[in-house]
């Protein structure tokens, strides 16, 4: 196991020639004559603990302790005061600042080696607990995800579609959105987000769903209602991916002219998600064979997104997923259904 790393920061080389030959013998010690050379040190190597002297000449230790508090790479380094100040108020002080512990001068090396093996014990102990944590946050998380995208999967199925109609248009979208100049945390909303486009599938009648001729009238009106389902099912929530399925789910059947359904949106009045969806979905439905249709071709699906740019679909994002069309043709071909 490879020795922990001590930094100690003292303008004096008497106090630490003291300091290292204590603590050389279990730990790896680097050392630093002032505050600025103390700060380079840690900025190049972050150590495990500092040993940090308060009376130094130009910056201080309480300034030098302050500057690491600051910053999220150095905040978390335990900093113990070695100090020849023994007032409350000074201990008070370093205390404020983010200090772990004071230990006083002349040192005593029992005393040094049993604080600073004691703050290497909790500083690792926190650091597991943080691994911890973040390992199981990120497995809520997945898990979260995992369950949208399987819940996206069962409208699809009901739809008499495969589940890899949401895994491709899915991919379509964050491309789409990467293409636009979106951030990296919208483009991956989005891409979690997509599955649950068709949602409110799940409460329309099979009848309808399933019927294999044209719907009539009353029949169209019933399946129009699947966008606000599909709303109502994922509901109101603080969550930014809820939210943003909940928009997607309500709009993506919305048309650029206005024609589309179910609040008759105009142009940029659509939520982007849900104009980004509208395309990657419709692509993706017209290219893949249906028991009911064969696959249209690139060449005729694309036909149609030009003739519908700024009908349908926003004529700028026709013309963004045209530069990207060699790519979201890879991503078909390595989704295909089998």
């Amino acid at each position: 196991m490879d020795k922990a790393t001590i930094l100690v920061v003292d303008d004096t080389p008497e106090n630490i020639d003291i300091l290292v030959g204590i603590l050389a013998e279990d730990y790896k010690v680097k050392v630093a004559i002032d505050g600025p050379r103390a700060l380079a040190l840690v900025a190049k190597s972050l150590p495990d603990l500092i040993l940090l002297d308060v009376m130094m000449p130009g910056m201080n230790g309480y300034e030098v302790c302050k500057l690491l508090k600051q910053e999220p790479l150095t905040c978390h380094i335990p900093v113990i005061f070695v100090t020849a100040l023994s007032e409350t108020a000074d201990e008070t002080q370093g205390f404020e600042l983010g200090a772990v512990d004071y230990i006083t001068k002349p040192v005593s090396a029992p005393i040094v080696k049993a604080r600073v093996k004691t703050h290497l014990a909790l500083y690792d102990q926190k650091r597991l607990l943080e691994e911890q944590v973040k390992a199981r946050t990120q497995e809520l998380e997945d898990t979260r995800f995992e369950i949208i995208r399987r819940l996206g999967r069962a409208a699809e199925y009901k739809d008499n579609e495969t589940g890899l109609h949401v895994v491709r248009m899915s991919h379509y979208a964050r491309l789409l959105a990467i293409k636009l100049g979106f951030p990296s945390s919208f483009c991956d909303l989005l891409y979690n987000a997509a599955p649950m486009h068709d949602i409110g599938k799940i409460g329309t009648p099979d009848a309808v769903l399933k019927k294999p001729g044209k719907l009539d009238a009353q029949e169209w009106q019933i399946m129009q209602r699947h966008a606000a389902i599909g709303a109502e099912i994922i509901g109101e929530h603080s969550d930014p991916l809820l939210q943003m399925a909940r928009r997607i789910a309500l709009t993506h059947h919305e048309k650029w002219d206005g024609s589309g359904y179910p609040n008759g949106l105009v142009g940029e009045d659509i939520p982007i998600e849900g104009r980004i969806i509208a395309i990657a979905d419709v692509f993706d439905a017209l290219t893949s064979q249906r028991p009911y249709k064969q696959a249209w071709t690139i060449e005729a699906t694309m036909e149609l997104f030009e003739n519908q740019a700024g009908k349908h679909f926003d004529p700028k994002l026709v013309e963004a997923f045209k530069q990207i069309l060699p790519v979201v043709i890879s991503i078909r071909d390595a989704f295909l259904e089998h």
